[in-house]
């Protein structure tokens, strides 16, 4: 993509059509990449939940963990994999940056959608605009058509809601 794009930019001047060409085909090229990384990330799944489920999230946690996980059975593997890695990610958010004693895991599934909610008592304030973590966090679960909502007054609790299509 970066060499077309480039022999784009010098073609610009003396050759306007084929530097058309080169970037219709850098978008083709990078339209397959974004479609390979989708299928890669959806392929991740750690041997811990393998074995365990998503009960595995209060293994090794900084925190204490009140998991609730109310499913009828495992989820597919890259959605079990997306909100586990999106409930772990939470759960290190809260003891590293919210002076948080203890975390709530809920997990619940619909025939709609599943559902994600990770709440702790720190202090509040989480701001996807400040950091990655949170902005990382939808742009996984973009791939799953996924919605987070993120409600983190000054003082506290954080409470972060995700929902994804079961069909994921």
């Amino acid at each position: 993509m970066a060499m077309n794009l480039g022999l784009a930019e010098e073609l610009l001047a003396r050759d306007p059509e084929a530097a058309r060409g080169l970037v219709a085909e850098a978008r083709t090229s990078a339209g397959t990449a974004l479609s390979e990384l989708r299928d890669v990330v959806r392929g991740i799944h750690p041997p811990v939940l393998a074995d365990r489920g998503l009960a595995a999230l209060a293994l090794g946690a900084a925190l204490p963990v009140d998991l609730d996980v109310d499913l009828p059975g495992r989820l597919a593997p890259p959605l079990e994999s997306a909100l586990y890695f999106t409930a772990a990610e939470l759960i290190t958010n809260a003891a590293r940056h919210s002076g948080a004693a203890r975390v709530a895991v809920r997990l619940r599934r619909t025939a709609e959608t599943v559902r994600l909610t990770v709440s702790d008592d720190g202090r509040g304030g989480a701001d996807p605009q400040r950091g990655t973590g949170l902005a990382g966090i939808r742009r996984r679960l973009a791939v799953f058509d996924g919605r987070v909502r993120i409600d983190s007054p000054a003082g506290g609790p954080t409470v972060v809601d995700v929902e994804l299509p079961c069909e994921s």
